[in-house]
């Protein structure tokens, strides 16, 4: 989506609480006049995008696909959203101020349409209108947050879409899309936008904006409770398996101390100090731990290598979580093995020589 890009939308993407839906649906939709407002007298902009979502009959011969989502956009619109385009190529500037009736195909509707078969330079019907499709975008799969990428959409010129979509409605799904000049952070960006559309929609000092600025940050912080509530989960059900984990290993090494108690009673004959039988079992516990703690690791890594190559994402693991996982199965190690290293090192070296099972 961008992180130096802003989107002037009708209706805002964050919960506000001095904002009731009622009032917002009285705003006007953003309109060509407020992209040419951006356009024309911003200073801080790269590149300015105005496109419109609505769904229409998209058709190829017997195969049609009805309320398929139909993007009009201005040129740019190349500038700013990230894409690939697997087959053909993207509208020009010339058939974009033209109104030419090219069309771009989202992979999923491309394969609904066509089949197998190669869509560029085939004509499908948009509501009742003929376009011409001269690409095919590169699948991308779903976005889980902002929209579902352009893989079920089709792309074409907003002056080609204006020929089938109502631009005077107020109900419109239109967006401006804006980049900031390198330099120019997206604060400052916002707020030329603001001052700019308030002047273009003559609104009073005492009036609130009747637009909305949306941007990337605010679709993750709407999500930072979501994460934090995952996270306390993630620690509580970790917290389980290691206290399970640390009895665990405290039940070893106290059999491992009844199964030694003689060669623990000869090494003190000898002249063993307590602190060398505490470090002993202690150690032996600590690494108990860490070598379990190394495998669950290493099957961490390698499900993430089975999930990327599966599902073609980008799931991979820290070296700040392979270190805290190391560290925390050792502290484990220590504590659950205490007990029994401190148990070993009292023991009494007549009565540990002579014990027997």
């Amino acid at each position: 989506m961008g992180n130096n890009v802003i989107y002037v939308d009708k209706w805002p993407w964050g919960f506000d609480t001095n904002l009731k839906w009622w009032d917002i649906i009285k705003w006007p939709a953003i309109s060509n006049d407020d992209y040419q407002t951006i356009l024309n007298k911003s200073t801080k902009t790269s590149a300015t995008c105005l496109y419109v979502v609505q769904p229409k009959q998209l058709k190829y011969r017997k195969n049609i696909a009805n309320d398929a989502n139909i993007w009009a956009a201005t040129y740019d619109f190349v500038n700013i959203r990230s894409f690939e385009i697997e087959k053909g190529r993207y509208f020009s500037p010339e058939e974009a101020a033209s109104g030419k009736n090219v069309a771009i195909l989202g992979a999923v509707m491309a394969d609904r349409l066509f089949e197998k078969s190669n869509p560029v330079g085939k004509q499908v019907t948009i509501a009742g209108k003929k376009a011409t499709v001269i690409g095919v975008f590169k699948k991308e799969g779903k976005g889980g947050i902002s929209d579902s990428g352009m893989d079920e959409n089709t792309l074409v010129p907003l002056s080609y879409g204006k020929t089938f979509i109502n631009m005077k409605n107020n109900f419109l799904d239109a967006t401006i899309m804006i980049k900031a000049k390198e330099g120019i952070s997206v604060e400052e960006l916002s707020d030329e936008t603001i001052m700019l559309l308030r002047a273009a929609r003559r609104l009073q000092p005492d009036e609130i904006n009747n637009f909305s600025i949306n941007r990337a940050s605010l679709i993750s912080k709407s999500f930072d409770g979501v994460f934090a509530g995952i996270n306390i989960g993630g620690w509580v059900i970790g917290g389980f398996a290691i206290l399970v984990g640390g009895f665990g290993i405290a039940n070893i090494m106290f059999v491992s101390v009844r199964e030694r108690t003689n060669i623990i009673g000869i090494q003190k004959a000898l002249g063993a100090k307590r602190f060398f039988i505490l470090q002993q079992f202690l150690v032996e516990s600590v690494m108990l731990s860490v070598i379990g703690g190394l495998l669950g690791v290493l099957m961490i890594f390698l499900t993430t290598l089975v999930i990327n190559y599966l599902y073609d994402l980008n799931m991979y693991l820290t070296m700040a979580n392979t270190v805290l996982a190391i560290m925390i199965s050792g502290i484990i190690g220590v504590v659950a093995g205490y007990a029994p290293a401190y148990a070993a090192s009292k023991m009494n070296p007549v009565e540990a020589i002579g014990y027997s099972f």
